[in-house]
């Protein structure tokens, strides 16, 4: 069984993918994964599926979206597939189209609420044009994925149309002693956008004496927040790692004291959110600043491997921050907290999911 994955990514800093991918091609199906080349894309690393990226003239925008979206419904119309695995709204038409013309299976897995997202939630159009596209599409899919229970309960409830829950959990790591920086670091790992509580964090960090910040990505924000650490002369309290390789991320991570995912509330995406970053903290035994919000308030009541805070308020990542850079008994708890969690937190657990659905459509098939 063939199963072409599509994504907007260059492939090469999509850990949810490449771990989606990896699991089906260990399953022993044939497995291709389709992204897009940037000016800034770096040679893929070999993997056990194939990798494809295409080429476009707009690299953002509506023009972008426009001329992937027809790249790929071409490409898709003349490939060998049994199985279409489109991520998220934006490349979901082209899989809806491949299978109605060519009738073939369609999986939906929605990394994110796409039409509640920050870029799209306060423009009126681009909002309705996705949503058309959600109410078209979503419908006819024949599986749907989402990251999280808020997440299922909402879509599955809006278009009528079961998901199943697939967490963007991490590899399973073993602990490794790695010195830290003399001075604990605050590290955010992802994309330098909008809604992601960065701007906050960096003018707290004016209050915060004894840390670093560490922010591992790029994004639409990236020359903003370089400006910001400027203008506010923390030029040595701040460090920009730009894009970060999974492998080297991950060794990055066991060298922070604390780690970051600050969301602002501004659309139900964010709100209902369930980010990879707050796992791979946890794998990393390294307690983290996350939301208030109700898929992290669940966790936390689960496993205490946390600290919430409720705004982004400079004094509330302040006091939160130093909670825990000054408490060493409440510190060492959250690190107990996150070497429980982190054993039933992992991905040879949340695979079993999509393994699952996979093997359904493979009985499904052999029935017809």
């Amino acid at each position: 069984m063939k199963i072409i994955c599509t994504v907007t990514t260059d492939l090469t800093y999509d850990q949810r993918m490449i771990r989606i991918c990896t699991s089906m091609a260990q399953a022993d199906y044939e497995v291709l994964l389709v992204g897009r080349t940037l000016p800034t894309s770096k040679p893929l690393q070999e993997r056990p599926y194939q990798q494809k990226r295409l080429r476009c003239f707009f690299n953002k925008g509506k023009f972008f979206y426009l001329e992937y979206n027809l790249r790929l419904l071409f490409f898709l119309l003349f490939q060998k597939v049994d199985v279409l695995y489109a991520v998220d709204l934006d490349t979901i038409l082209p899989a809806f189209l491949v299978k109605k013309i060519r009738r073939k299976t369609a999986i939906y897995d929605a990394h994110e609420y796409f039409t509640e997202t920050p870029e799209v939630v306060g423009r009126r159009f681009t909002k309705s044009v996705w949503e058309a596209i959600a109410k078209l599409a979503i419908p006819s899919m024949d599986y749907c994925i989402t990251v999280g229970q808020a997440l299922a309960d909402l879509m599955g409830k809006k278009y009528n149309k079961p998901f199943h829950i697939l967490r963007n959990v991490p590899f399973p790591q073993k602990k490794i002693a790695t010195p830290k920086p003399q001075a604990p670091v605050l590290l955010y790992q992802g994309a330098l956008n909008e809604g992601r509580g960065l701007e906050e964090m960096i003018s707290a960090m004016q209050h915060i004496s004894n840390a670093q910040l560490w922010l591992a990505g790029e994004g639409d924000l990236s020359q903003q927040l370089r400006q910001q650490v400027r203008d506010l002369t923390l030029d040595q309290k701040v460090q920009f790692l730009g894009y970060v390789q999974p492998n080297d991320l991950r060794q990055l991570t066991l060298q922070a004291s604390i780690g970051l995912n600050l969301l602002q509330n501004k659309g139900l995406s964010y709100y209902y959110s369930l980010a990879n970053k707050a796992f791979d903290y946890i794998q990393a035994e390294v307690p983290s600043l996350n939301m208030a919000f109700p898929e992290y308030i669940a966790l936390q009541e689960q496993y205490g491997a946390f600290e919430l805070v409720e705004n982004l308020e400079s004094t509330t990542l302040v006091n939160a921050i130093q909670k825990l850079l000054s408490d060493e008994v409440y510190y060492q708890q959250c690190v107990e907290n996150c070497r429980k969690a982190k054993q039933v937190l992992h991905w040879e657990n949340e695979e079993q999911v999509l393994l699952e659905i996979l093997r359904a459509e493979a009985r499904r098939r052999k029935v017809l």
